[in-house]
C-alpha cells in the first residue's frame, strides 16, 4: 500500500512539474518567431524585410535565438482575425504570435508597453508655394496669399481631416481613398508621390510615412516635413503612441516582449531614427 502512494504521489508531482514548466514557459512557439505583417506597407513591413517592423522583429527573433517567420496579410478589416487570431493549418498553435506595430489604445489584442510616439505630419516640397510655412499653423494664411490656388491632398479616414477642418482648409482640399480596394497600394504614398509629381502641394500623414518618404525622395524633390502638435483646446489629438500586441491572456510571453523592448530600446530608437521617423519624446 505504502509503495502504491507513492508511486502516485510520485506521478501527482510529475504531472504538477510539467504544467508549472508549460504554465511558466514565455515562448509563444520555440522554434520561430511568427510575426503577423502587411506583405505591401512600408515603411512598416513588407515581404522583402524592407520595413522598420522587420528590422525590429530581426533584432527580437536574434535576441530570442529563434527563426524568424512572417504571416503576412494586408492590415485593415479582418487582419486580426486572419493572423494573430488564426489557428495554423500546418502545425500546432497560431499563424503568428505578435504584430510589431499597433495603437497602444489597440483593443483587438494584448498591447505591450509603448516603444515609440509620433505624430501626424505636414508635408511639402521646398521652392513652391508654401516655403514661407514654417510651422503648422502659418497653412492657412499661405494658402490664401498663394496666387494660385493651393491642393492639399487628403484621405479620407484619420485625426487630419479635424485638423483640416478647425484650420478653415476644407475648401483646399483634394480628397483620395484612405482604404483603396487594392491591398497593394499605399495610400500615405500615393500622396506623397502626388507631391513630387506637382499634382498636390501638400498632404498630412503620420509621421512614420512623413519621415520615410522625405528620406526616399531627397535626390529627386525636397520634401518638409512639420510635425504638427496636439490641440487640447480643440481637443484634436495628433500624437500617437505605438505597440506591439500578442493574444489577450498570454501573460508571459507579453511580459517577455516588453522585456525585450525595454532592454533594446536603444536598438530599437536606432532603426526608427534610421527610418527618418520624428519621434516625440
Amino acid at each position: 500500500m505504502l509503495i502504491i502512494m507513492k508511486t502516485r504521489l510520485l506521478l501527482l508531482l510529475t504531472i504538477f512539474s510539467v504544467n508549472s514548466v508549460l504554465a511558466d514557459d514565455h515562448l509563444a512557439d520555440t522554434k520561430y518567431f511568427k510575426v503577423c505583417a502587411d506583405p505591401y506597407m512600408l515603411p512598416m513591413s513588407n515581404q522583402n524585410g524592407e520595413g522598420y517592423e522587420n528590422k525590429i522583429a530581426e533584432l527580437f527573433a536574434e535576441k530570442l535565438g529563434l527563426e524568424l517567420k512572417y504571416e503576412f496579410f494586408p492590415q485593415r478589416i479582418g487582419f486580426i482575425r486572419n493572423t494573430l487570431r488564426a489557428e495554423s493549418e500546418i502545425a500546432k498553435g497560431y499563424k503568428c504570435d505578435i504584430v510589431m506595430n499597433v495603437p497602444s489604445s489597440f483593443e483587438l489584442a494584448a498591447t505591450t508597453e509603448p516603444y515609440y510616439t509620433t505624430s501626424y505630419a505636414l508635408v511639402f516640397a521646398k521652392g513652391g508655394k508654401l516655403d514661407s510655412v514654417t510651422d503648422p499653423s502659418m497653412l492657412l494664411d499661405a494658402a490664401k496669399a498663394s496666387k494660385e490656388k493651393v491642393k492639399i491632398g487628403l484621405t479620407d479616414v484619420g485625426a487630419a481631416q479635424l485638423w483640416v477642418f478647425y484650420n478653415g482648409l476644407m475648401s483646399y482640399i483634394t480628397p483620395y481613398q484612405g482604404q483603396p480596394g487594392d491591398p497593394k497600394a499605399n495610400p500615405a504614398k500615393t500622396l506623397i508621390d502626388d507631391i513630387v509629381a506637382g499634382k498636390i502641394d501638400a498632404t498630412v500623414v503620420m509621421g512614420q510615412s512623413a519621415g520615410y518618404w522625405a528620406k526616399q525622395y531627397k535626390d529627386k524633390t525636397e520634401l518638409v516635413v512639420l510635425p504638427i502638435k496636439d490641440d487640447p483646446e480643440k481637443k484634436i489629438r495628433l500624437s500617437y503612441s505605438f505597440s506591439m500586441a500578442v493574444r489577450y491572456r498570454e501573460k508571459a510571453w507579453k511580459e517577455t516582449i516588453d522585456k525585450l523592448i525595454t532592454q533594446n530600446q536603444a536598438e530599437i530608437e536606432k532603426i526608427l531614427v534610421d527610418y527618418n521617423i520624428p519621434l516625440i519624446k
